[in-house]
């Protein structure tokens, strides 16, 4: 069995066991779809005349992909680090990047299906999400939002030496991002300096482009710019990971 194959496989099998976890990764974005549905329900942005939901679901579906990937590797390199665990792994000759590979098709696992969950119940009559009919779209949009929102995490879980500085540092990134990002809140109600803000942020533009393809208010040339930028934005933070990565708290 190579590294690769060993590492995922206890990944999974960690994963599926802690099912706290698990279970308030999948409810905990449907938990903000729930109280913003039910007060906005029936109602439009009265700039667009469009209706809530179809700003909400998809922001904060992205939102929640994007913390889940963030808090995930996070919390895992944190802990591995801690247990001297990644010490270990590098005396064998397992490269970082397999170590990183493994967490990352688990991260793309959890979010699609998390997504899917997500976009399902925001389907129902309750909130009344129709979707556009370019929706596949959102895929690539989402593999790219969760590739460069797990580099971010890879940095958080370099420099975080508990979980309390996990939590501490990835919150104050991921929650002020939701908000100046449009997943909370639509766009078109901020004012025009904050939405100029909102562009050197990664959430932004999974946001646009999510909204986009499910939606069908964004053009091609949309969601193609918003996957563009997040393709730079993995770039630029795995770049960034990959330089700073510790392999022990001793180092």
């Amino acid at each position: 069995m190579s590294a690769y194959t060993a590492l995922t496989a206890a990944g999974y099998r960690a994963q599926v066991r802690d099912k706290a976890t698990l279970f308030f990764t999948f409810a905990f974005p449907l938990l903000f779809l729930v109280v913003f549905g039910l007060i906005f329900s029936g109602q439009d942005v009265e700039e667009t005349g469009r209706p809530y939901i179809s700003y909400i679901a998809p922001g904060v579906m992205s939102w929640g992909v994007a913390n889940a990937a963030v808090f995930g590797i996070a919390f895992t390199l944190m802990q591995w680090r801690r247990d001297d665990l990644l010490r270990l792994i590098r005396l064998t000759p397992t490269p970082l990047t397999t170590v990183l590979a493994s967490r990352y098709v688990l991260a793309l696992a959890v979010g699609v299906v998390q997504a899917a969950v997500f976009i399902a119940v925001a389907m129902l009559p309750g909130f009344g999400l129709v979707l556009d009919g370019r929706w596949p779209l959102v895929l690539p949009a989402l593999v790219l939002g969760i590739t460069a929102f797990l580099a971010i995490g890879v940095i958080v879980g370099t420099y975080a030496d508990t979980p309390e500085a996990v939590a501490a540092i990835a919150n104050c990134l991921m929650v002020p991002m939701a908000f100046l990002s449009g997943s909370f809140l639509p766009l078109d109600m901020m004012p025009s300096w904050l939405q100029s803000v909102s562009r050197v942020l990664p959430l932004r533009y999974l946001n646009d482009a999510a909204t986009g393809a499910l939606t069908g208010t964004g053009s091609l040339a949309a969601i193609g710019t918003g996957c563009a930028a997040l393709l730079g934005f993995a770039l630029l933070f795995g770049a960034i990971g990959l330089k700073t990565f510790r392999w022990s708290n001793r180092t």
